[in-house]
């Protein structure tokens, strides 16, 4: 029970009250009070003391106590005791550093950021205790919705007047936000934090379910987010640059105050001469000979096995004997097709492990003695290895065919079926030789190789990897070889017979030049400590050292950092025998504190401080800098305190006032003898840098390599530099090496480096070190949350910026509070020491980043899994919001210009007005028809009484069979038999409402007219589903309520449905209107049909659900639906001998029309085909096209979505079931949404095979207030497609491009404008006309819209204009409809069949769905769209705005565990290509996001179920 006082200790409570707590614990513990008690009394005991907490569970607060990720204290750094099993990386430890992190995370008021939540079962490893249970949302979730102290009036729930006062008091009274401690034991004191009222408040409503779900979980942490969005983070900006000309990106301008370089130009710093006195071997293989021939007992390497003894001293003799064995066989015995396999100067692989030097020694010397150019790499251990790709394709470059290896290597390398070594990924086909003894030919006596080796010729290739990951070969002369161990030498004092210690990669670097080239010059004897040995014993370089008295011995920080954590207990080491200690990467800025750490500690062990030697090496100009002892002339050592944020400037600042952020650096010694150093602009001209300011070290002298191999271009940059002064002159006649170090050279001419120019990320105009970034992350938490240190960062490219990435592995016991908490605080380390914002912080399961060969990590391939979503995150956060800074500006709204103007404008310009119109009517038939066929009811009597045999509808089943038709007559009398049933047992009055609820068929039409007979008004609603009442009962009810209907007609079957037990559970059955069945009414007639008084009366209701959720029903007149029909006959020229397939719910809109009204009113035949048979037959409706010889045929696009996604693979199987669909003429898919082009497009591709013309797929368009505005019809030019600027479409403005062009979006035409109809495009505000290059609402003119809305609630004042708006300027007599879409008309090339010139007209989508942001305007589709771009794994996606954030939800078809990688992917898309940053990514199961009949995806409903936490997301990810 202690952890309950926790929260209150560092309340300075009163004696006796103290001492009532303890008695009050004690009374608990022992069982004689009961939980309730005790809270209750100790809230009494303490309502004095935290007037806070009114109204606040304290059991709660105990629990937030625990829970939240306020928990681990900032408090004063202990200096914890290092222990061995401390396994966080040391390259960048500083003791420093870490207090700085420490003291700036104190500093900040912890910021409560929104914890990500994430599905059970997609927890990679979370221990349960501290899982938070779903329903109670604990403080860890939604603690601080709180606003800072002062900013309290504006709470996040004062909208909601439905929350309960004392609520509301309990989030006005609490005025802290969680301090940066949580714990009492932070010095000074703090009160302990208040757990947030609105964590209390969370899991009160989860229970109580008070007022509107906003209060729900995911409501509280967009709170949270919009909270912590608030702060602004940067100073607006000024400049922009042009991206195009529409949308301005906004360029970093360097800040004014931001330090600059003031000293002078620097001066060429040179080294001392590389001396003759001494007389140097020839060559390197002269060294070999002359020593394997006079001194063939001096050892010359031994090699050491993982427990650390010597397996294995190679002898100089031996070397000389086995080189030129291996030399005589590679030149002699290797033959392809009768050819010598090798020729002099010819590439070879070696590929050895890191625990046999010897071999690679001996496969080295023999390739140069038999003139080939060894190429050392890593031994691949899997055909996947990090990198391995980009190897083989540097193998491949260099014509490698041969790879020599050792015995047991060569077993354990993966092996085909045959035996063979299997080809890695991406390598060329290698032969393999094994270079053991037993494998190689002896030479014969008089053998001597003819091995020239002193000239420009290549030695040896190394490789390197750089930071995009590429791999490229760095080609090292014979005579760069000869400089580079003479200078090493030199440097070095290395004599004959010394023993050196090399715990480092002997294949290449500084490993490969000590270790295996300048020893063998100077006749020395190398101890190799191989990397396995290490990692079992850190000490084992030490006890060698001390064992075989070494002069010299060749490390990383790294070994020195671990054999610091090891030394304890061992007393009889001693490093007297030292005379150099060379760490290979003290260029490292972090090395320094592990030198300095291990003099601390050795220093009583014998080893002297001059000893530490860091040097500084590149793989381009290899050995760079030495620091020497003094006893060899070296100056004393240096250290530089430099201001991180001057660093960032490039600028050397050391640093006096702010302690925090500053990088100690020490000097990496002189430069190489014989060598010319200068620092030069890293970026443009290579002019030399100032005294004062960092930049690439170049160097110019005979021990540098020579080129990239194979690759010109490069090597000319960097090889070949020529570095100029301020006035433009070369400094030297010679060309320089670029190192790829930056630095600046201190006093004493000392070579100072602050990192290398691969870790850089440039951000804005400022630059950023990895190294320094990945050292303040690991400062962060000494609770050891990073498994071994093992953090990559990076930097991505986003939107014209380069934007920092962090990944790490945390440690297989971190819980998700852990986690997240270190995420947030390292976020704030890095943001207060290097004043630079975090992208994208990742982390992964232990042990899952891809490692580099020895054991670190590979950074280009994990940026590469990151780029392509392979990395598989357990954990995201991501902060666009604080890092990109240079979104475009908010689109300011123009103090509107008046409709008059626009005219007037227009006019000036050149532009015509958008508008466009159908065919005239009266041109196109006699007005004596158009008269008689004014009432639906009356053209089926007359139809029934000229043609009644003649057969009007068919209906199909799955199988494809009829299973009912309707002539004329058989309809006409079926008609009369409901109209006898709804007058006798409905007892209905003329002009009641009767709602028809039928499935597809004969019946619903068959109602539909006997409703029309009686003078009753029809309103069609789909049946419930049996399987789904509970979502489907309640939109039925809701029509037949709001449509007022007095009786509900419908079969047996759904009328005990509607009546059933579970049908109660849905809605209120009681309160249904008269139902009457009509399976098997009476033969009866009417007295006589009911004719109504004028054409406007209403003739029908049609209900549907628009995809923002909201339930319309129009008013049709007998006018409108005849007006109709006529419309369509004309368009598609229907008559009676024509037969049509309609693929369509009949419910609604234009398919409703077609199903039951059409047919009879321009005779022809119509085949039926129900959506829903297509679940159980996909080809059900491309048959029955086929088999009925239809020209024109309906469907939607689910319909078209599911043939084509059913069929795809099926084409071949329909062809020879002799499906042919080449009489097919039109092809309309009925849409009220942009056309999707490329729906269609694919559905023709995949189609054309079985006779479908390319030309015959188009679409039609209709909306509410007019079903039908367009449709393609049988004559008419073919539909267009233009490809339009998407940025100019979010400022309303249409600017075409062409096709593939940047940010081009294709729309296609939405069919021709039909007869009688016209469409004129207006301001969506003003209420002006546009000209056709703006994006207005399409507004509708025509003898069939709708007669306005039938709403029960009176509500048609607010929506009368849709039905009956005018132009504010212009044309102002006209009445329009107001279609709610958006649209623009374009007057294209071809004509139409009056032989004027073709208007096409062309939706762009819906305006209420658009997204309001920034000042323009989005369409949902084109960022969706871009979102299921961005991975394979996302099967659909749907975004909406929730308080100006925007929410993307996808769905992810693959493993749970993938889930993550989704989160930067959808991020980075929207951002490229839409400039908006996202601010929830919600990751769902595949079918989550609801889609309506006509396959429209209903972001509302999404949206919210969402806010109700009813999504079950497998992960929600708040981008801070």
């Amino acid at each position: 029970m202690a952890d309950r006082g926790c929260p209150l200790e560092a309340v300075p409570l009163p004696t006796e009250v103290r001492e009532s707590l303890a008695e009050l614990e004690l009374e608990l513990s022992e069982g004689d009070i009961t939980q309730k008690g005790y809270e209750k009394k100790r809230a009494k005991l303490l309502a004095r003391y935290i007037p806070l907490i009114q109204g606040v569970d304290l059991s709660l607060q105990a629990e937030s106590r625990t829970t939240g990720p306020s928990q681990t204290a900032a408090a004063a750094p202990k200096q914890s005791k290092s222990r061995p099993t401390n396994s966080r990386d040391e390259r960048f430890r500083s003791d420093v550093h870490t207090e700085a992190v420490q003291a700036a995370l104190a500093k900040y008021k912890e910021r409560k950021m929104p914890m990500p939540s994430k599905r059970r079962s997609a927890l990679v490893h979370s221990s349960v205790d501290t899982y938070t249970p779903p329903d109670t949302s604990s403080a860890s979730e939604d603690e601080g919705s709180l606003r800072r102290p002062g900013r309290l009036t504006s709470t996040p729930l004062q909208s909601h007047p439905s929350v309960e006062p004392w609520l509301d008091r309990v989030i006005q009274g609490s005025s802290t936000s969680s301090s940066a401690s949580s714990t009492s034991s932070h010095p000074g004191g703090r009160p302990a934090t208040v757990p947030s009222a609105v964590a209390a408040l969370t899991s009160l409503t989860a229970h109580a379910h008070i007022g509107v779900p906003v209060n729900s979980r995911v409501s509280s942490k967009i709170q949270q987010l919009l909270n912590t969005l608030k702060r602004p983070k940067r100073p607006p900006l000024k400049e922009f640059f042009v991206d195009d000309f529409e949308e301005l990106l906004e360029v970093q301008q360097p800040d004014p105050n931001q330090p600059k370089p003031e000293g002078s130009q620097m001066v060429m710093l040179k080294g001392e001469p590389l001396t003759m006195a001494t007389p140097w071997p020839p060559s390197l293989l002269a060294a070999l000979q002359q020593w394997g021939t006079t001194q063939p007992k001096a050892p010359c390497l031994t090699a050491l096995d993982t427990t650390g003894k010597a397996i294995y001293t190679l002898t100089y003799g031996k070397l000389w004997s086995r080189s030129l064995k291996l030399a005589y066989t590679l030149l002699n015995k290797l033959t392809s097709k009768n050819e010598p396999l090798l020729k002099p100067g010819d590439r070879v692989a070696l590929v050895f492990p890191n625990s046999d030097p010897v071999m690679f020694m001996v496969a080295f010397y023999g390739c140069l003695l038999a003139e080939l150019i060894p190429v050392p790499i890593e031994v691949p251990l899997t055909r996947k290895d990090a990198g391995s790709q980009q190897v083989g394709f540097l193998l491949g470059s260099c014509g490698v065919a041969l790879a020599l290896t050792t015995d047991a290597c060569q077993k354990g390398l993966p092996k085909a079926q045959t035996g063979e070594v299997v080809t890695f990924k991406g390598w060329p086909p290698l032969a393999w030789l094994v270079i053991d003894g037993k494998h190689l030919a002896k030479p014969p006596k008089d053998w001597h190789p003819s091995a020239q080796d002193a000239g420009d010729g290549t030695a040896y290739i190394e490789y390197k990897t750089s930071k995009e990951g590429s791999t490229v070969g760095i080609t090292v002369s014979h005579a760069s070889l000869l400089a580079q161990c003479r200078a090493l030498t030199q440097t070095c004092g290395y004599s004959e017979a010394e023993t050196l210690t090399n715990v480092l990669d002997f294949k290449r670097d500084a490993g490969l030049w000590h270790g295996v080239l300048t020893s063998v010059m100077n006749r020395m004897h190398v101890i190799s400590i191989p990397y396995a040995l290490m990692k079992v014993n850190p000490l084992s370089w030490i006890q060698k050292v001390c064992a075989y008295k070494a002069r010299a011995a060749l490390v990383k920080s790294r070994d020195m950092h671990w054999s610091l954590l090891a030394q304890r207990g061992q007393r009889d080491i001693s490093l007297s025998s030292l005379r150099m200690l060379i760490v290979a990467d003290g260029a490292n800025p972090w090395s320094i504190s592990s030198c300095d750490a291990f003099l601390n500690v050795f220093q009583s062990r014998g080893l002297r401080p001059e000893v530490i030697c860091p040097c500084a090496s590149s793989p381009e100009a290899l050995t760079v800098a030495v620091r020497r002892p003094p006893d060899m002339g070296g100056p004393p050592p240096r250290k530089a305190v430099l201001s991180m944020s001057g660093l960032s400037y490039g600028v050397i600042r050391v640093d006096t006032e702010e302690k925090l952020a500053v990088l100690t650096v020490q000097d990496v010694g002189q430069v190489m003898p014989g060598a010319n150093v200068c620092v030069v602009k890293v970026e443009g001209t290579p002019y030399l840098c100032k005294t004062d300011e960092v930049g690439e070290i170049c160097v110019n002298s005979s021990a540098t390599g020579t080129a990239y191999y194979g690759l010109l271009g490069i090597t000319k940059n960097v090889f070949e530099t020529v570095p100029l002064t301020a006035g433009g002159s070369p400094v030297s006649n010679r060309p320089f090496t670029r190192t790829g170090l930056l630095g600046f050279i201190g006093p004493d001419n000392l070579v100072f480096v602050v990192g290398k120019l691969d870790g850089l990320m440039a951000v804005g105009v400022r630059r950023h070190s990895a190294d320094d970034v990945v050292a303040t992350a690991l400062a962060v938490e000494p609770m050891k949350f990073v498994y071994r240190g093992r953090i990559a960062v990076f930097s991505v490219t986003v939107l014209h910026d380069d934007r920092i990435v962090l990944v790490a592995e945390q440690r297989p016991d971190a819980s998700e509070e852990d986690s997240f908490q270190w995420m947030s605080r390292v976020l704030q380390a890095i943001d207060s020491i290097h004043q630079v914002g975090v992208y994208c912080l990742a982390l992964v399961p232990a042990n899952t980043l891809p490692k580099a060969p020895l054991g670190g990590i590979h950074i280009s391939e994990t940026k590469q899994r990151f780029l392509e979503g392979t990395l598989h995150p357990c954990n995201v956060l991501m902060c666009p919001h604080t890092c990109v800074t240079n979104l475009p500006k908010p689109r300011q709204k123009q103090p509107e210009v008046g409709p008059a103007s626009m005219i007037v404008g227009n006019l000036v310009a050149g532009k015509r007005l958008a508008q466009a119109s159908g065919r005239e009517l009266s041109h196109l038939e006699d007005s004596d028809q158009a008269r008689k066929f004014l009432f639906l009811a009356d053209v089926l009597q007359w139809r029934a009484h000229t043609t009644p045999d003649h057969p009007l509808f068919l209906l199909l089943n799955a199988k494809g069979t009829v299973t009912s038709t309707a002539t004329c007559v058989q309809l006409h009398k079926k008609a009369e038999r409901v109209a006898a049933a709804l007058m006798e047992r409905g007892r209905l009055n003329i002009g009641d409402h009767v709602a028809l609820v039928y499935p597809p068929g004969v019946d619903l039409i068959a109602t539909f007219y006997g409703c029309l007979y009686c003078g009753c008004v029809p309103v069609t609603v789909r049946p419930p589903h049996p399987q789904n009442l509970a979502t489907t009962l309640p939109t039925v009810k809701m029509i037949v309520e709001v449509s007022k209907s007095a009786c509900v007609l419908t079969t047996q079957a759904i009328m005990r449905l509607l009546k059933s037990k579970e049908a109660a559970a849905a809605v209120d059955v009681k309160t249904w209107p008269t139902i009457l069945d009509t399976d098997d009414i009476p033969k009866k007639k009417v007295a006589s049909i009911f004719r109504p008084p004028s054409p406007d009366v209403l003739a029908y209701l049609d209900f549907s659900v628009s995809t923002t959720g909201i339930l319309a029903g129009v008013k049709m007149s007998h006018a409108a639906t005849s007006a109709l029909c006529r419309s369509i006959k004309l368009q598609c020229e229907l008559y009676p001998s024509r037969q049509i397939a309609i693929c369509l719910d009949p419910y609604c809109g234009l398919g409703f029309a077609l199903w039951c009204l059409c047919s009879v009113y321009s005779g022809h035949q119509s085949v039926l085909v129900p959506p829903l048979e297509l679940e159980s037959n996909v080809s059900l409706w491309l048959s029955a096209v086929s088999q009925y010889k239809a020209r024109v045929t309906f469907c939607s696009y689910s319909v078209m979505e599911m043939c084509t996604k059913g069929l795809g693979t099926q084409t071949g199987a329909l062809r020879m079931r002799g499906v042919n669909l080449s009489c097919v003429r039109t092809c309309m898919v009925v849409a009220e949404e942009r056309p999707r082009i490329t729906l269609t497009q694919s559905f023709s591709k995949l189609f054309k095979d079985l006779g479908l013309s390319a030309r015959a797929v188009s679409t039609t368009f209709g909306c509410r207030v007019n079903v039908a505005i367009c449709l393609q019809g049988t004559a008419g030019p073919d539909p267009t497609t233009v490809y339009v600027d998407m940025r100019a479409l979010r400022h309303d403005r249409v600017r075409l491009v062409e096709r593939g062009s940047p940010h081009s979006l294709p729309l296609m035409e939405s069919g021709k404008i039909l007869p009688g109809v016209k469409v004129i495009i207006a301001h969506t505000e003003t209420k002006g006309p546009l000209g056709d290059s703006h994006l207005g609402e399409i507004w509708v003119s025509s003898p069939h819209n709708a007669t306005g809305y039938y709403t029960v609630y009176g509500e048609e004042a607010l929506h009368a204009d849709h039905f009956s708006a005018r132009l504010s300027f212009g044309d102002t007599q006209t009445i329009w409809a107001r279609t709610g879409y958006l649209g623009f008309l374009r007057r294209t090339e071809l004509t139409d069949a009056s032989g004027e010139r073709h208007d096409a007209l062309y939706v762009v989508g819906s305006l209420d769905e658009t997204l309001e942001l920034r000042g323009m305007r989005y369409h949902p589709i084109d960022i969706e769209t871009s979102v299921i771009r961005a991975h394979r794994s996302i099967a659909e996606c749907a975004v909406f705005t929730w308080t100006n954030l925007l929410v993307v939800v996808v769905e992810l078809e693959g493993l749970e565990q993938d889930a993550l990688d989704l989160v930067a992917l959808v991020t980075n898309v929207v951002l490229e290509e839409h400039y908006l940053v996202v601010g929830v990514v919600v990751i769902v199961d595949p079918g989550v996001i609801p889609i309506n009949s006509r396959g429209e995806k209903q972001r509302m409903h999404l949206r919210d179920g969402f806010l109700a936490d009813q999504l079950d997301p497998i992960y929600v990810a708040y981008n801070m």
